[in-house]
């Protein structure tokens, strides 16, 4: 289909209105009477670009140090401390990519790489370091009852001797939180071995970006009444998703991170496509869309442009994210 008569069927489907997203509610679950969603079991891989490529292959051998982490969880980790940002430093004076705060770094803190030292702000020993870390507070409250990923990271949170107390998570809001916002962020790093469900918002995400077809494109637009109305790419996807009740980042790369990632050939109406000049590193990303069907995207492309309709299949396609409202949930509000 042409850029040309995609333009003349989203004229007909704004016509249609509301029968136009009752037939796209209709096919999307039609399709998800046939598909399994989630993370499997086994070895678990990264998706693609979700880790930068500098840390790739760090992030795959130490993720495997223990039962109780996997790479995808290791990854979503170090995403919630620092955005995969080797000079990060917090107000409470944790630093580096896995951000340890000095006492536990001169306790914990390994020479991952083998070069004779330990820097916190290598990320070739911040990462091994923060497995290993993992994995001691995993033998510490082994033989507590629950699952041994929830009870470590609850241990990361509250410290061990409240797991071992309360024989699994304690009843601490902000360690439950930790925990499900890590478990939930671990499906964006993980490559799905199935397919994966599709958005229950999809349809309604597709209707706002619709009706905003031929909006002059504004860089940091979010569609408010002080711009016109107007809107850049992921102020677009954002506004989307925000109608239908699933709050996404601002930018383009944090909202690869608000689901699992399906593959070019199992994509879906609804979901976010993303584009990039390095298709090693989702930090790289800068631009995104909503995936309509039949190869084409709604986006707001560039300044001088308009929202319109844009083929997906270009060299600088990156992958594709199917937003969920955990994932969504999951994502830290500054990384």
């Amino acid at each position: 289909m042409t850029v040309r008569r995609a333009w003349i069927v989203a004229t007909a489907a704004a016509a249609a209105g509301v029968g136009f997203v009752m037939l796209l509610v209709v096919g999307v679950y039609m399709v998800a009477g046939n598909l399994a969603g989630g993370v499997g079991q086994g070895a678990v891989a990264l998706a693609k670009g979700a880790v930068p490529a500098a840390y790739q292959t760090v992030v795959q051998k130490w993720g495997n140090l223990c039962s109780a982490i996997n790479p995808a969880l290791l990854a979503a980790q170090l995403y919630q401390e620092s955005g995969f940002n080797p000079n990060a430093k917090s107000p409470a004076k944790a630093e580096g990519i896995a951000q340890f705060i000095p006492g536990t770094w001169a306790t914990h803190g390994i020479d991952g790489d083998g070069d004779g030292d330990r820097d916190v702000w290598d990320p070739n020993d911040a990462i091994p370091s923060a497995a290993s870390y993992d994995c001691k507070l995993a033998s510490y409250v082994k033989d507590a009852p629950g699952n041994q990923t929830e009870n470590m990271l609850a241990a990361y949170n509250a410290g061990a001797y409240a797991v071992i107390k309360y024989g699994g998570v304690p009843p601490y809001r902000e360690t439950q939180n930790y925990v499900k916002t890590i478990t939930s962020l671990e499906k964006s790093f993980a490559a799905p071995v199935t397919r994966v469900d599709p958005s229950k918002q999809a349809a309604g995400a597709i209707y706002y970006a619709q009706k905003k077809l031929g909006t002059p494109y504004l860089w940091g637009g979010n569609g408010t009444s002080d711009q016109g109305g107007r809107f850049d790419c992921s102020g677009l996807t954002k506004a989307a998703y925000d109608a239908v009740g699933v709050t996404l980042p601002r930018v383009a790369n944090d909202q690869y991170n608000a689901g699992p990632h399906p593959k070019r050939e199992e994509l879906l109406p609804g979901d976010l496509v993303f584009f990039s000049d390095d298709l090693t590193n989702s930090r790289a990303i800068r631009h995104v869309g909503i995936y309509v069907g039949g190869g084409y995207m709604i986006d707001a492309p560039k300044p001088g442009a308009v929202i319109r309709f844009d083929s997906i299949d270009t060299p600088d396609y990156f992958g594709a994210t199917r937003v969920t409202e955990d994932g969504a949930k999951a994502l830290p509000t500054t990384v």
